[in-house]
């Protein structure tokens, strides 16, 4: 054989593998390669679950990699949050959360061990949750402005419940109490599973819900809803008014969103929001997060970050009238 010959065979595995290397380089840096978690800081089957589990299927199949929702309650948030922190910066590991992470806890407790500003980004805001202003039938009111009415003229008679001291459900009230002037005492619960019960069985006049909560008992004559704390009407009961159509920007719904570590890669983060708004407008998504009483949004990072700030802001207020002291 030929010297030159035998040196382009001797060479040609080495300019194949050349020619590979930086084909290969690629796909193993494309994004996504492997399996992306969502943090959830709670246990399975409330809120930030469920928005989590909906978005996470859909996004799997949408980028071809799993998306495992990862449940870490506890300690307020610091389980989850200490997760995120440790876990690589490489846009693998998300947190999916409401907004009391960032609103309330700081507000209540004085050691948390994160920092919204310091330790987090925003990814996008998945969905909003609005609860219902709800009274009993025996409550001789039939409309929001008629139930305000009925608590001025009547200071201190009317007793409301909620899901515990510090709960959106307490601070919405508080901060509907604080913007109109009224005295409706505080009847606090171990969460919805107790205090909607209480308003069924009329031990508390008037409370704040999801609508999962109380629909039935809506259909049933059994509960009234008056008004919703989003800024707007919701599309699942059209009929029922804002209380932001009373008091302008009264805004208290729950919000969920995703968000990363600080020092997570922009391209990373711009993907996952990205495809979030797609999947938020996707009719089977819709639907189901409808059927929850959630409803679907899916936004920029910078429009997440706007709405965690408003959100900030309006509950502080709203704890500083609730009287609640830093623990």
């Amino acid at each position: 054989m030929k010297p030159l010959r035998r040196s382009l065979l001797l060479a040609s595995p080495l300019l194949l593998a050349g020619m590979l290397l930086p084909q290969l380089a690629g796909a193993q840096g494309a994004y996504p390669n492997h399996a992306i978690k969502f943090v959830v800081p709670y246990a399975a089957g409330g809120l930030p679950d469920t928005v989590a589990r909906i978005y996470a299927q859909r996004l799997g199949d949408k980028l071809g990699q799993a998306v495992v929702v990862d449940n870490r309650p506890g300690a307020n948030g610091v389980v989850a949050a200490q997760a995120l922190a440790t876990a690589p910066k490489d846009g693998y590991t998300f947190l999916v959360t409401d907004g009391s992470m960032f609103s309330i806890n700081p507000a209540i407790y004085k050691n948390l061990g994160y920092d919204y500003k310091r330790d987090f980004m925003p990814v996008s805001l998945a969905a909003r949750a609005p609860l219902y202003l709800a009274v009993h039938p025996k409550v001789p009111a039939n409309t929001f402005q008629e139930f305000i009415a009925l608590a001025k003229a009547k200071p201190g008679t009317l007793n409301y419940g909620s899901s515990g001291i510090g709960s959106t459900h307490h601070l919405t009230m508080e901060a509907l109490k604080a913007a109109l002037g009224l005295q409706i005492t505080h009847v606090p619960f171990k969460g919805t599973g107790q205090s909607v019960p209480a308003l069924i069985g009329g031990q508390v006049e008037v409370l704040f819900s999801a609508l999962p909560s109380l629909s039935g008992f809506v259909k049933s004559g059994q509960v009234k809803l008056l008004a919703t704390n989003a800024a707007q009407r919701s599309s699942q009961e059209p009929n029922v008014p804002a209380i932001a159509e009373t008091i302008p920007g009264f805004d208290f719904a729950p919000i969920v969103g995703v968000l990363a570590a600080t020092g997570t890669p922009a391209s990373a983060i711009e993907r996952i929001s990205a495809e979030m708004a797609q999947i938020a407008r996707m009719p089977d998504v819709i639907a189901t997060l409808n059927n929850a009483g959630i409803e679907p949004i899916g936004s920029s990072p910078a429009d997440y970050g706007k709405a965690i700030l408003g959100e900030n802001e309006r509950l502080a207020k709203a704890i500083s009238a609730s009287g609640i002291k830093p623990e």
